[in-house]
């Protein structure tokens, strides 16, 4: 099993993204991706976190499983 962590979130206005770095922990190991996605500003939360959970598991090998969001 693994989890994702979205941690150091922030928005930048100039390029109208979110980035933030996020943690994939699978078998004792955190692996960390910074990403980055398009919305607004007034974007809810919980979307924007899933749109950067997906953008870490496709840079990782582990996109396979189901992760737990925290």
């Amino acid at each position: 099993m693994q989890t994702v962590t979205v941690k150091s979130l922030r928005y930048d206005s100039a390029q109208g993204t979110y980035e933030a770095r996020v943690d994939v922990e699978r078998d004792g190991r955190t692996f960390r991706y910074p990403c980055r996605v398009e919305a607004p500003e007034s974007a809810p939360r919980d979307w924007i976190e899933q749109a950067l959970t997906r953008h870490a598991l496709r840079q990782s090998d582990s996109g396979r499983d189901q992760p737990r969001l925290h």
